[in-house]
């Protein structure tokens, strides 16, 4: 649903979304594999346990799902797993309207950061998250993928 003010609104997935999310992470992520040798993990994510979990939400513009992010409350920080923006409506805010969801919610539940990871081989998402203040707090190889964890304190900010 589109919200009043024709903004973006975002709203939980439902098991209706998922095959609509699994296309949009299809086209997002398509451009990566070549760069590290297979599909990065968000192709293949079981978006209905995720769904089922209440883990997910989309973000809607122009009457339908533009794409979505799966994310959680950890003990010291909300988690973001994974975003997705179809490759049509990238540079239109919605990544950054999904981030502003995820501040929102860990204010919500009093948590004082966000933590997220991107695959080392996506540098422009590093650069992108390093521009919105996320600090990097460490690197792991994780199933076969050379992640960079990042953490960005709200602490400063307000929703």
């Amino acid at each position: 649903m589109q919200a009043p003010n024709d903004q973006p609104s975002i709203r939980t997935a439902t098991f209706d979304d998922v095959a609509r999310i699994r296309l949009i992470a299809r086209a997002a992520y398509a451009k990566y594999v070549a760069r590290i040798d297979r599909e990065p993990a968000p192709i293949g994510a079981d978006y209905e346990g995720e769904v089922a979990a209440g883990r997910v939400v989309v973000v809607e513009a122009d009457g339908s799902a533009r794409g979505y992010m799966v994310a959680w409350p950890e003990a010291d920080a909300y988690f973001i797993d994974n975003i997705g923006i179809e490759p049509n409506a990238q540079g239109k805010g919605l990544g950054r309207r999904l981030l502003e969801h995820a501040a929102s919610e860990a204010h919500r539940l009093r948590l004082p950061a966000l933590r997220l990871y991107t695959n080392a081989a996506m540098t422009e998402n590093v650069s992108m998250y390093a521009y919105l203040g996320f600090v990097e707090t460490h690197r792991l190889t994780e199933e076969g993928f050379d992640r960079i964890y990042m953490r960005l304190d709200l602490s400063e900010r307000r929703p």
